[in-house]
């Protein structure tokens, strides 16, 4: 008996399949992740045809509820846009949890210290949506990395800039080349939004030229870059490859091209912009990483008619992003102290992360993190070893909703908080556990 027939869903049309599953994704009764009845079986359990359950499972796919993937069949999304009762499931008492992407928090600025000595300001209807100040010191910023900065604003965070960006050009069934693996809640906006991810394959060096030219062949009609600090694989441009991206996408000029530097100082190295002359194309620069998680801020430039439209949008629901928000975030920005705080958290976070890379690369297991806060760990199987890995004590990411395809599974392992001994003993878990699995290791 499937999920589904205990849940006892009823429905006599495709539409009427596609709500009732949906609302038992919000009660909590379908699980993100969770496997569906192929269609001939689900079409016998609920009494209706192949055909129609295959219409409703497809409203399903453009609201973004649930993803289906060749050969693996249909399952509820990892982050499905609806509201859930389903609490997520608890990190195991003594458990270390390396799966969740976050920065050290004995890294981050002390807020209470900057907010004592934050004027805050009192803003009222009609006043400028965004700080001055702010904006100015952003636009400093960017042009010392080479990022063009004429026109900005600011928003609630990266993937908030750049979902009202994809709003702003982009229609229902447009197709969007993505990083693959890639950030898998870009994924999943992407598909709250009903739009066609076109996946590009990613090295070390982020992703492959020729790749990104296929997917602008097929149609695609945006491109989304990470340029350092990928996520989850680690991947960071260097001159030669920005250069050869920069190239592929001259040829598609009017296709649109998004640069997510979410990490930015934090990253561990140097900015390597695609971006040139172009018509339509914005960049993110995201302060969560380098600043806390909680502060959701985001400086956005583009070409003017991008930025206008997303101004125009922020105007038409919240209005502004917090000015006691901007403000507190410019007073971080000009503190020297915290200057050196973020200096000293990148070099930081590079150590860790090279430290555990090291210890893989000691015991043959081949590995993936040039940059960023993550290591990239392909395995045989992303269940078995993140089991294996539990017992021990240890709590990774599996790959899966990282990935677009069906290949290459992997784990992700968060290196922000590791110690040395931890990598030791880290390392040494994951290469008895490759080993017992089957032969993953290089030579």
């Amino acid at each position: 008996m499937s999920a589904l027939t205990q849940y006892r869903i009823t429905a006599s049309s495709a539409s009427e399949l596609a709500n009732s599953i949906e609302a038992a994704v919000a009660s909590g009764e379908f699980s993100p992740g969770e496997r569906l009845p192929s269609v001939r079986r689900l079409a016998a359990e609920v009494g209706l045809s192949p055909v129609t359950v295959a219409a409703g499972l497809a409203e399903l796919r453009r609201r973004g509820v649930v993803v289906s993937e060749p050969r693996r069949g249909t399952r509820i999304g990892d982050a499905p846009p609806i509201g859930s009762s389903l609490r997520p499931l608890p990190v195991p008492v003594g458990a270390r949890d390396l799966s969740r992407g976050n920065p050290d928090p004995a890294l981050l600025p002390n807020l209470e210290r900057a907010l004592a000595h934050t004027r805050l300001p009192v803003h009222l209807y009609g006043d400028p949506a965004d700080l001055p100040e702010l904006v100015a010191h952003a636009r400093e910023r960017l042009r010392a990395d080479g990022l063009p900065s004429e026109e900005l604003c600011v928003t609630s965070g990266a993937l908030d800039a750049i979902e009202r960006v994809l709003q702003a050009h982009l229609r229902t069934g447009d197709r969007v080349a993505v990083e693959s693996p890639g950030y898998a809640a870009l994924f999943d906006v992407l598909r709250a939004h009903g739009l066609v991810t076109e996946p590009v394959e990613v090295d070390d060096r982020g992703m492959l030229p020729e790749r990104l030219r296929d997917a602008l062949a097929r149609g695609a009609d945006a491109v989304i870059i990470v340029p350092r600090g990928q996520n989850p694989t680690g991947a960071a441009l260097d001159q030669a490859r920005a250069r050869e991206l920069r190239d592929v996408l001259d040829e598609f000029p009017r296709a649109l091209v998004v640069e997510d530097d979410h990490l930015g100082p934090v990253a561990g190295c140097e900015l390597h912009t695609t971006l040139g002359d172009r018509e339509r194309w914005a960049a993110t620069r995201s302060v969560a990483k380098a600043l806390g998680p909680d502060l959701r801020l985001a400086i956005l430039t583009g070409d003017p008619q991008t930025i206008a439209r997303v101004q125009g949008r922020q105007r038409c629901g919240p209005g502004w992003v917090s000015h006691i928000l901007q403000a507190l975030v410019l007073r971080l920005w000009t503190d020297p102290v915290v200057t050196e705080q973020i200096a000293r958290a990148s070099d930081t976070y590079a150590r860790r992360r090279m430290l555990l890379l090291e210890r893989l690369g000691a015991r043959g297991v081949r590995a993936h993190g040039a940059s960023g806060l993550n290591v990239w760990v392909p395995v045989e199987d992303e269940a078995v070893a993140v089991a294996a890995l539990l017992q021990r004590g240890w709590v990774a990411a599996p790959g899966a909703p990282y990935r677009l395809t069906d290949d290459a599974p992997a784990i992700r392992v968060t290196t922000a908080t590791l110690t040395e001994p931890e990598a030791e003993r880290l390392s040494l878990d994951i290469a008895e556990i490759l080993l017992a699995a089957g032969p993953t290791r290089s030579g």
